[in-house]
């Protein structure tokens, strides 16, 4: 290298942090290209971007929204990455990390196969930058997923669905929550160091000064915040209330993560099942649609009704009352009122308002009748038996009451 050269290499993170974007990422995507090869740059199908507030409790959620969308993977914690010590030096003055540095140890991170179905990214991104980068990659999965489409590595290269979800707390909870949490873990390496049982717990400096706590939340209002916000228009965008307790951000979190299929299938996959309802639709109004029916039972069929009506009582609800306790009783019947379709939903329907879940199997078989004594040969006529599975509220046995 020559002696120009050699001034112009950057001694620190700050220096090499470029804030063109496509510069940045075009940068590490050639350099992951080369050494990965194009084939194997396999993304997670789905994303979560967690951001937030110092002390909005990422770290404490994030099982949670894991465990809400189904992954099995742990968070890819961007702070964790970037363990080294001017890395360090930067994030205990409450400053940011090069978002070049960033952007090439996550999206190394991201390639690792325990992702491939989707991952979370606690505390990214943090900047603008960090923002258009994240748009250039969902691009580059885009054209990987076209490219791919027609081949064998079809199931790869999935369409890509992104999550951005911000846990927001004000300045006042962010510092009394960076505050505590700084306590706490002074007390927890005391007791380590004291004691040699248990592991350090790295304890930021921001969690020990006012100051330093407040500092970091402007940190994250005049950069983070807005850097999130921006990414309202191009991803799906959940602004989660933080302030109250674990049990209340939870809640808030499902609300806010309720399943999409219009957005997260393949088109195609959509198309083909969007006629299906939706299991929450139907429920809604479930309840006034068996009245309609059960109502219209009686005005148009009523003696039909009045013959499943009979057959319940006389046939059905001794058999039940023997199994009260157990609350599931199984019952055959043969009666060939109940050959009429019409008479078997009117069955489940009765049942159901009656408060029962109502299963019905319909088995055929064969009953000898009688014998050609000419031949030896044995006849059969056909047999229909219907077997009613029946699930409601047991009752509840209190032992060694006396």
């Amino acid at each position: 290298m020559s002696e120009a050269k050699q001034e112009d290499v950057p001694s620190t993170l700050t220096d090499v942090e470029i804030k063109d974007a496509q510069v940045i990422f075009n940068a590490v995507w050639r350099g992951m290209v080369e050494e990965y090869g194009i084939e194997n740059l396999r993304f997670p199908k789905e994303i979560i971007l967690l951001g937030g507030a110092p002390g909005s409790g990422k770290g404490t959620n994030t099982t949670f929204i894991m465990k809400a969308r189904g992954f099995t993977c742990p968070p890819i914690v961007v702070s964790s990455l970037l363990n080294s010590p001017e890395a360090k030096a930067l994030k205990d003055k409450g400053m940011l990390v090069g978002d070049r540095e960033v952007m090439g140890i996550l999206l190394r991170k991201m390639l690792e196969p325990e992702f491939r179905d989707g991952a979370v990214l606690d505390g990214f991104p943090r900047t603008k930058v960090q923002v258009e980068c994240m748009k250039l990659l969902v691009k580059k999965i885009d054209k990987l997923h076209r490219d791919y489409a027609e081949t064998p590595l079809a199931g790869y290269f999935r369409q890509p669905t992104i999550h951005v979800m911000v846990l927001f707390v004000d300045e006042k909870t962010s510092v009394e929550r960076q505050l505590y949490r700084g306590r706490q873990i002074a007390q927890h390496n005391e007791e380590v160091r004291q004691t040699g049982v248990g592991e350090l717990q790295e304890l930021r400096a921001t969690d020990l000064d006012v100051e330093a706590a407040k500092h970091r939340y402007r940190v994250f209002k005049e950069s983070t915040w807005d850097a999130l916000q921006s990414l309202r228009e191009v991803f799906f965008y959940h602004l989660i209330n933080a302030q109250g307790t674990i049990e209340e951000v939870e809640e808030n979190i499902l609300q806010e993560l309720q399943y999409q299929s219009s957005l997260e299938l393949e088109p195609e996959t959509f198309q083909l099942i969007r006629g299906i309802p939706l299991a929450s639709e139907l429920v809604v109004h479930a309840r006034q649609e068996l009245v309609r029916r059960l109502d219209r039972y009686v005005r148009e069929n009523h003696d039909l009704f009045q013959e499943i009506v009979d057959l319940i009582q006389e046939k059905f609800i001794p058999i039940i009352e023997r199994h009260a306790i157990s609350g599931r009783a199984v019952i055959n019947n043969e009666d060939q009122v109940l050959s009429d379709p019409l008479a078997l939903a009117m069955l489940i329907d009765i049942f159901s308002d009656r408060g029962y879940h109502a299963v019905i199997d319909k088995q055929l078989s064969k009953i000898p009748e009688r014998v050609n004594v000419q031949t030896g040969e044995i006849q059969f006529r056909p047999n229909t038996t219907y077997r009613i599975r029946l699930y409601f509220e047991g009752s509840e046995i209190r032992r060694g009451a006396h």
